[in-house]
């Protein structure tokens, strides 16, 4: 098996057995029994666990925070050709379409987001840590947008408002594939556009709601 290969299985099975049993209850072991590869080889790519979550955040998020990024390029551009400030909802379009291309990827891109959703809700500083550390750029550059786009709001206030929205965006996101209790009549969003229809409308509104 060639290096590189090797690398990714044990990339793959740490991020499916942190996503399913938390850091700290998944040892060197279960990876390396999973990824069908020795301990030799988590060392040698790796070193330990804490890069290995490193190494896991590098190889989703930081793609998908490009991504992000150049949407919310573009939306800057395209106002300041227009002459006007970006909007709310083109600002937070251009963040959540990126989420939900990258969450139909497909079931690695999952398990990565599980992962994230244990990150934000578990007592777990190693994850947390590496999830804001590789964040805290794009969140800033979010922030700065969005001031732009709402100077009628405190400084104070835009930070809590796009904090619950993005609140409210990873939450939804990692419950979609959970199995809930769904009230009579009411089915789960798994298709992106119908999801984003609902959601956009409802983030967009609290944004704007006045002081």
């Amino acid at each position: 098996m060639s290096q590189p290969a090797t690398k990714q299985r044990i990339l793959d099975a740490a991020e499916q057995l942190f996503a399913e049993g938390g850091f700290h209850h998944t040892s060197l072991r279960a990876i390396t029994t999973k990824a069908g590869v020795n301990l030799a080889a988590v060392n040698y790519h790796f070193g330990n666990k804490e890069a290995l979550v490193e190494a896991i955040f590098e190889r989703r998020l930081c793609p998908l925070n490009t991504a992000r990024r150049q949407q919310l390029d573009a939306v800057r551009d395209r106002a300041r050709a227009e002459g006007r400030a970006p909007g709310i909802e083109e600002i937070l379009r251009a963040f959540i379409e990126p989420t939900l291309a990258f969450r139909d990827a497909g079931p690695g891109a999952r398990a990565f987001i599980s992962l994230v959703g244990r990150a934000l809700s578990e007592p777990d500083g190693v994850v947390r840590g590496t999830f804001i550390h590789h964040m805290q750029p794009l969140f800033a550059y979010l922030l700065e947008l969005t001031r732009v786009a709402l100077p009628q709001l405190s400084p104070q206030r835009t930070f809590w408002r796009l904090f619950f929205a993005l609140s409210a965006i990873g939450h939804t996101i990692c419950l979609l594939d959970k199995p809930l209790p769904w009230p009579p009549g009411v089915t789960p969003l798994q298709d992106s556009e119908a999801l984003l229809a609902e959601i956009l409308p409802f983030l967009t509104a609290g944004m704007e709601v006045k002081e």
